[in-house]
């Protein structure tokens, strides 16, 4: 009884998401600024990061001090070639280039990134009400000059941008917090154990 209670949710869940996606298809979109942003290769703007794309999905990220955008970004790195075979794509967060190319390549991230440094563009394009710097993805459409805010959504645990989510349910785990490695340290180092560093 159970299992059929689940295939049935399953099945409605499967419907209400191909609803929720014609409505963000018709959905109208709105004019933007072309808002000003800092890369390692200095600034660019809105309008650039589409590069010769009409579509450009930019990832809100709280930056390296975030765990859980650690992981959605440790998501989405994954499936970067097949996101950029349909749009542009770029990961902006508060944190400075060198911070963030830093970060990157810790990580093994191939976005192309961009800080918005806490400016204009995060307190006026965030996701989440009057909440500046809160994770979440932004589509944007240009059509000539003109830049245009498609769609949003907002990040957190058990939403629909991270796969990790419905396999914890389906393991019936729901007390995790993600972390930036999971490396523990063996009981007894072989190499003498010096200069060790958590």
């Amino acid at each position: 009884m159970t299992h059929d209670k689940i295939a049935a949710l399953e099945s409605r869940i499967g419907e209400l998401t191909a609803e929720l996606n014609a409505l963000r298809k018709s959905s109208p979109a709105t004019p933007v600024p072309d808002y000003a942003f800092q890369t390692t290769a200095g600034e660019t703007t809105l309008r650039a990061l589409f590069g010769d794309r009409d579509k450009l999905l930019v990832i809100h990220n709280m930056g390296q001090g975030c765990r859980y955008c650690t992981l959605w970004a440790d998501g989405f790195n994954g499936l970067l070639p097949h996101l950029e075979d349909a749009l542009a794509v770029v990961l902006v967060s508060k944190d400075p280039p060198a911070l963030q190319r830093q970060f990157a390549s810790a990580r093994g991230w191939r976005f192309r990134m961009a800080s918005h440094g806490g400016g204009a563009y995060i307190q006026e394009q965030g996701v989440f009400g009057e909440a500046e710097n809160y994770p979440g993805a932004v589509v944007y459409e240009r059509e000539g000059d003109a830049v245009r805010r498609k769609n949003a959504c907002v990040f957190g645990p058990g939403d629909l941008y991270c796969a990790l989510w419905p396999f914890l349910g389906l393991a019936g785990v729901d007390d995790w917090t993600p972390q930036y490695n999971y490396w523990r340290r063996p009981e007894q180092l072989d190499d003498g154990g010096a200069n060790l560093r958590d």
